[in-house]
């Protein structure tokens, strides 16, 4: 604990005056009615502050007490506060909490942590806030930011928030225990992220001790606006990474072109914002077996034309293939067949690479070619941790990688390993025994451009930073 924490939070109060403050706090401002703040704070968990203050807003038009809460039923809370996250919970929350309140309240917020306790949908993050901003009474308040950031600065060492909240109570003075949550939350969202925190910008950074911290990727500085920046992202479920900050994650990467794979979702089954990415065309390709396999391209530029499938129901059934055309090259996002544990598939993916290069190679006739996405193969011994104990294992077996070899010799070109050489560059890591964590993964994420579009490539890299999938982003910048 070699920080001065009061340094610290002095400077966090200027640096975040002019950050978006956290809605919670903002409704605190607004009103101090403690059921308004209660309930805005049931509803701010695990969403979005703005999604939450309109879910709160609509709300409280037709329910601005616990009198008038009653009077709504489950379902009917569903549709008011919908999208908020885990709404239909929430919902029940919402629905039990005046009987809660009329039987050992007398219908009014308990101002204890014991009796705030005892409501349904409340825990001691959502206690703490509702006794510091509805009563003042001081209480830390420990979410994710606080507890993340007070370990990034090394001032205390724990595992989980409510370790942290204990360890806080006694070495936090207590003059900071009501606003610390504030600060923090604000600047977790602006600066010091989960995701890629912006290090590079942080009014901190020459003291921060940064104690397992991976700070983001600079975007390297485009040679002129004809660079394009493709990126590849297996995510492993859109509908799950959504929930992990996705939105933003392709905010601060910036594509130009972004192909996804493994999608697992029909586009019914995807939220609006998913659907229709805000500054970016839209197209996807599902498998018709639900929640299985699927591909999706979101490009700033409209294409000239889309294409679904390779031509053969076998793979074209199970949304492998989307290529999107520009007006000199062809984007095509392919989420290649896995051979399997049992190698049960080596067949059907040794198919499908010759039909999608037969494919890509009649496309390369007439314009410049590149396929991205999760081949499923790492192709040399440098492209995996452990080469020798998976020559037989699927994704290494000698019959994938004699595919690669033969694609290869024919021309394409491997992007990555033209402009980079070096070891321990993977992009897929077993979920199983820390192995993103000790770096123990596999290179099976590529783009891949034909023979004669190699002057196109002007780099090309892995954004190992970026976690919410099993796999992470690969990105090529390609001469437009």
């Amino acid at each position: 604990m070699n920080i001065d924490i009061e340094q610290y939070l002095a400077i966090l109060k200027k640096e975040v005056k002019n950050y978006q403050v956290p809605v919670v706090d903002l409704i605190a401002v607004q009103t101090k009615d403690p059921f308004k703040v209660l309930v805005a704070t049931i509803l701010s968990a695990r969403t979005k502050d703005e999604v939450t203050a309109k879910a709160s807003e609509r709300l409280f038009k037709k329910a601005g007490t616990v009198e008038k809460l009653a009077e709504l039923d489950e379902k009917a809370l569903q549709k008011m506060i919908y999208p908020v996250g885990f709404y239909k919970n929430k919902a029940k929350y919402l629905a039990a909490l005046p009987g809660k309140m009329a039987a050992d309240f007398d219908s009014v917020v308990p101002d204890t942590m014991e009796g705030l306790l005892s409501l349904p949908g409340v825990g001691r993050k959502t206690a703490n806030l509702v006794l510091a901003q509805a009563f003042g009474v001081p209480a830390i308040c420990v979410d994710t930011h606080v507890h993340r950031i007070m370990n990034i600065w090394g001032y205390v060492t724990t595992r989980t928030p409510e370790q942290t909240e204990m360890a806080l109570r006694k070495i936090l003075p207590e003059k900071y225990w009501i606003p610390v949550n504030s600060l923090l939350v604000a600047f977790g969202q602006g600066t010091c992220r989960p995701v890629g925190p912006h290090c590079d910008r942080c009014v901190l950074v020459k003291t921060c001790p940064q104690i397992g911290v991976t700070s983001r990727k600079l975007k390297q500085k485009r040679k002129n606006k004809n660079v394009l920046r493709l990126v590849s992202w297996n995510v492993n479920g859109l509908r799950a990474i959504f929930k992990k900050g996705f939105i933003d994650i392709v905010r601060d990467m910036a594509p130009d072109v972004l192909g996804l794979q493994e999608i697992k979702a029909m586009v019914s089954q995807l939220p609006e914002s998913l659907q229709n990415l805000d500054g970016y065309h839209s197209y996807f390709y599902s498998a018709k077996r639900k929640g299985y396999s699927g591909v999706a391209s979101y490009s700033r530029q409209e294409p000239e034309n889309v294409i679904k499938g390779i031509g053969d129901s076998r793979f074209d059934d199970e949304g492998r293939v989307l290529t999107l055309e520009f007006n000199n090259y062809f984007f095509i996002n392919c989420y290649f067949p896995n051979s399997k544990n049992d190698l049960s598939r080596l067949d059907f993916k040794h198919d499908f690479n010759v039909l999608l290069q037969k494919f890509a190679e009649d496309l390369a006739s007439k314009k410049s070619v590149v396929i991205c996405g999760d081949y499923n193969v790492a192709h040399k011994e440098i492209d995996l941790a452990n080469p020798k104990q998976n020559r037989k294992n699927a994704g290494f077996t000698p019959e994938e990688c004699a595919w690669m070899d033969s694609f290869t010799d024919a021309g394409w070109i491997d992007s990555f390993r033209m402009k980079n050489q070096e070891k321990d560059q993977y992009s897929w890591w077993s979920y199983r025994s820390r192995a993103r964590e000790r770096n123990i993964g596999w290179r099976i994420d590529y783009h891949c451009v034909d023979k004669n579009s190699g002057k196109r490539i002007v780099d090309a890299d892995i954004f190992q930073h970026i976690p919410g999938s099993d796999h992470c982003p690969v990105v090529l910048d390609f001469l437009c």
